[in-house]
């Protein structure tokens, strides 16, 4: 459909069912006299291809309810995806060549051509018409055609475009990972010509395919001048004397911090006393609403990226570092302003009362993750004991409340989700040199339990006192997700028995607990974890269905998280008796939009965080190939099979390289219709041969060897 025709088409639609007369058509389209011929001939050409009716000179849209406006979500070489512009929007699927050449982001005119299916596919569209052009960067490789550089995409389409123009003075080499701008564009994604952005070095480097990502998706890994600016201001050493003096002076408690060995933004610390009716606990968080005010560029950039990402050997912070490691960082040994939630906790671990205090405090030491582990093992030696010393007498009261909370938290019925988190080794130069999963301890788990507790308290004082608030919510899964998981589970040979459309989230941990034991508890914990909705910001406390909390917020990491610093700015003034009205109106619209940026923008660093983490798994891999391994099936789909490797590294053994058939997936855990019989399901132990990597794209592709039953490591 040329753009004459589309120009037809929009007017019809804007117009309604009504439709319009062909004099009405051309006076809208600012036809001459001598133009009305060319119209009536189009009109009529489009009549034939079924596009609109034209009768008696009246012209209009055939079933005006099957066009709408979206946004183009994603697009891939074959295929793209549009989401419609509704509160509760839908995505279409269309196919290459229906796109008219749309890149995400764009808002199009679309068709619906077909429903979804009961096999869970997609409705289908076609895109009439690009109504606004979204300037997005996108990213590709450098290839030659000829003598001539051309960039081939990522994921917009299989040919390479013309490169029109090079924005910065630089050396292209065939291999050459760039970001691109769409200069000129045509009908069809491949008759687009580009504008150079910016070249990042070879595409077979994990580095600078993440580089390129962060690049394209506006996730700035560097900060603007008038943020920098106001972060050299803070770039201090000790807090302005007078502030202290109006705070709670905990400078005296024994408190003290405790993280990973690396970290260098610290903003929680905790105190703990036993006393001879409860415990008493104290989580003390960095205050960085002190020193990032509402309307500051800071505060601007903050809200912008939402949170900070973290990925291999990265760290994307949301604040600068002068900030992030520097004055809001409760670094040891000197006096830090923080934000206090001072709690007192039965024996039983109920929580008998809390309040919020602007203090000032002083942490006696750096814990880290693995010493405080030691010490709690019997394994700690002298040094370690020496560097604990002030505060070591608390660390057994630490466990024994910890121990209480988590009991509680199992007796409520949370689900205990074992998720493999990825730990992703690099050298001196970015480069992925090993892989392996993330363990943690007793002690994470005591600061885990100590945060819930805090973050618990401050959004039970928010629904008290019926004040603004951005709540951590999490709603309960849909009857149909639940009611697909009895399925699933059946077809893995799990008793289901208590999964129902009305399932409890003490269902799930039931299910999670009865086998945690089995050789296919982690593909549980996955499924089980598909099933759950996704947990987002609200301005309205919705409850959290997996940690069986009514009330729940992020309050513990304002220098990591924009939703944990909008409650700190809210409950400041509360602290500060800021009379009740007030505080409504001050805070109710900023409650809403943090919420929803703080949503999007968590969406966003997990994206980042999980393409990355394929593009140095890949990297990792490279080194590997021909080697053979053991490892699980993690999923299935129509392309093939998923195989994780013990280290996380997972990869796939296309359908092309399985025996001959005609395959489907049954119940979205079984591969079926191998001519010889082979039945592909998850949780099923195999042995591969890693065959091919491609680190641009992040794919690890296997082949099987054979049925493992030893339950070796990899060879890796």
């Amino acid at each position: 459909m040329n753009n004459f025709k589309i120009s037809i088409v929009m007017e019809l639609y804007n117009a309604g069912e009504k439709g319009l007369s062909v004099k009405q058509l051309a006076d809208r389209l600012e036809i001459s006299k001598k133009g009305v011929k060319k119209l009536e001939t189009a009109l009529s050409e489009m009549k034939q291809h079924n596009d609109i009716a034209y009768k008696k000179g009246m012209c209009w849209i055939k079933h005006p309810e099957l066009y709408f406006r979206a946004e183009v979500s994603r697009v891939s070489q074959k295929s793209g995806f549009i989401r419609t512009l509704d509160e509760m929007p839908v995505e279409y699927f269309v196919r290459g060549r229906d796109l008219m050449g749309a890149i995400p982001g764009d808002v199009v005119l679309a068709r619906k051509t077909a429903d979804a299916d009961e096999a869970g596919h997609s409705p289908e569209a076609i895109v009439i018409a690009v109504l606004e052009m979204n300037n997005s960067l996108l990213t590709g490789v450098i290839v030659a055609e000829g003598n001539k550089l051309m960039v081939l995409p990522d994921k917009l389409c299989n040919d390479p475009l013309v490169i029109a123009k090079v924005s910065k003075p630089a050396v292209m080499h065939v291999g050459d990972k760039v970001v691109f701008s769409i200069k000129k564009r045509g009908e069809r994604h491949m008759d687009h010509t580009v504008t150079i952005v910016e070249v990042f070095g070879s595409c077979d480097n994990a580095k600078a395919g993440a580089d390129a990502y962060m690049l394209s998706n506006g996730l700035h890994t560097q900060f603007p001048d008038n943020v920098l600016l106001e972060a050299a201001k803070l770039d201090i050493d000790e807090p302005d004397g007078n502030e202290v003096l109006r705070r709670l002076d905990l400078r005296g408690e024994p408190i003290f911090t405790i993280d990973g060995a690396d970290t260098k933004d610290i903003d929680d610390a905790v105190s703990i006393a036993k006393t001879d009716h409860c415990y008493k606990l104290g989580v003390h968080i960095a205050d960085v609403s002190h020193y990032v005010t509402k309307g500051s560029a800071l505060d601007e950039e903050a809200f912008y990226r939402g949170t900070s990402i973290y990925y291999a050997d990265r760290v994307v912070p949301m604040l600068p570092r002068e900030l992030s490691n520097g004055i809001c960082s409760l670094n040891p040994q000197v006096d830090r302003l923080a934000f206090s939630c001072l709690m007192d906790v039965s024996f039983e671990g109920k929580l008998l009362s809390y309040r919020f205090e602007k203090s000032v405090i002083r942490s006696r030491v750096k814990g880290v993750y693995s010493e405080v582990n030691k010490i709690i093992d019997g394994t700690a030696d002298e040094e370690i004991k020496a560097k604990y010393a002030r505060v070591i007498d608390r660390i057994p009261i630490m466990k024994e409340l910890a121990e209480i909370l988590e009991r509680n938290r199992v007796n409520r019925g949370a689900p205990e989700i074992d998720t493999s988190e990825t730990k992703i080794i690099t050298d001196e130069n970015g480069v992925c040199i090993d892989v392996k999963p993330r363990t943690t301890g007793i002690a994470e788990g005591i600061i885990e339990e100590f945060m819930l507790m805090a973050n618990n308290a401050a959004a039970s004082l928010a629904m008290k006192e019926k004040i603004p608030f951005v709540y951590r919510v999490h709603e309960a899964p849909p009857a149909e997700k639940l009611t697909q998981l009895n399925e699933t589970l059946t077809a893995l040979g799990v008793n289901p028995d208590g999964i129902s459309e009305r399932s409890s989230a003490a269902d799930l941990a039931r299910i999670l607990r009865e086998n945690k034991d089995s050789e296919k508890a982690m593909v549980i914990n996955r499924i089980v974890l598909r099933t759950m909705m996704k947990a987002k910001y609200s301005e309205e406390p919705l409850g959290h269905y997996g940690l069986v909390m009514p009330e729940y917020a992020h309050f513990t990491s304002p220098i990591r998280r924009y939703a944990d610093l909008s409650i700190h700015r809210i409950l400041t003034d509360y602290v500060y008796a800021l009379n009740h009205e007030k505080l409504c109106k001050k805070y109710a619209s900023f409650a809403v939009s943090a919420a929803l940026q703080a949503s999007n923008t968590e969406l966003s660093a997990v994206r980042c965080e999980r393409e990355c983490e394929n593009l140095y798994m890949a990297e990792y891999m490279k080194n590997h190939v021909g080697e053979e391994f053991d490892g699980m099936i993690s999923g299935v789909s129509a392309g093939g099979v998923y195989v994780v490797l013990p280290n996380t590294v997972e990869g796939m053994v296309s359908v092309a390289a399985l025996p001959m058939g005609e395959y489907e997936v049954q119940h979205g855990v079984i591969l079926t219709g191998a001519c010889d019989g082979s039945v592909y399901t998850v949780g099923d132990k195999v042995r591969v041969k890693c065959v091919s990597v491609n680190v641009n794209g992040g794919f690890i592709d296997f082949e099987f060897v054979g049925k493992n039953s030893s339950g070796k490591q990899p060879r890796v």
